[in-house]
């Protein structure tokens, strides 16, 4: 690898670092191709105290020493409200993105509570890399509860929709 590709990747690390941060996300892997056998492999993650729930689905080796800790911390919500990833209605987030629940600002959301869904139907988009990906429901339902907020953003893994 040249010295200009090795300053092109500090600096793309670099600025994966402040998306990072600038979106209040734990973690991000990208894989750069430059050719048939040179390639740049990258994971940036951090630790937020806050995030155990989210840590809780797919998570670097490192986090799950640190969610039996701070599990036990909340006995009083009931196990299904407290990692709605554990129900069997949970629609993950299948990337790092920031989630839209409609088409276009002052449009109409895709779903709402108590909605009937088809297989495949829209029910948010999630945008990674100024991509809009439309999140397909994985089966036909009721949806029982909406995980997340307009313009909040999510983890790989974390759960979206929980359908009945």
């Amino acid at each position: 690898m040249s010295n200009k590709n090795q300053d092109a990747d500090v600096a793309f690390i670099q600025a994966l670092a402040e998306l990072l941060r600038e979106n209040d996300l734990t973690e991000l892997q990208v894989k750069r191709d430059y050719g048939a056998d040179d390639s740049l492999n990258v994971r940036v993650s951090r630790h937020i105290g806050q995030a155990v729930a989210v840590q809780a689905a797919p998570a670097p080796v490192a986090a799950p020493a640190n969610a039996p800790a701070q599990a036990p911390a909340a006995p009083a919500a009931p196990p299904a409200a407290a990692d709605p990833a554990d129900d069997p209605g949970a629609v993950p987030s299948p990337m790092v993105g920031t989630v839209y629940m409609q088409a276009e600002p002052g449009a109409p959301a895709f779903i709402k509570v108590g909605q009937e869904v088809s297989e495949g139907d829209t029910l948010l988009i999630v945008e990674a890399m100024k991509t809009m990906n439309h999140i397909p429901a994985p089966r036909s339902g009721t949806v029982k509860r909406i995980l997340v907020d307009d313009g909040a953003a999510v983890e790989f893994g974390a759960p979206l929709v929980i359908l009945e």
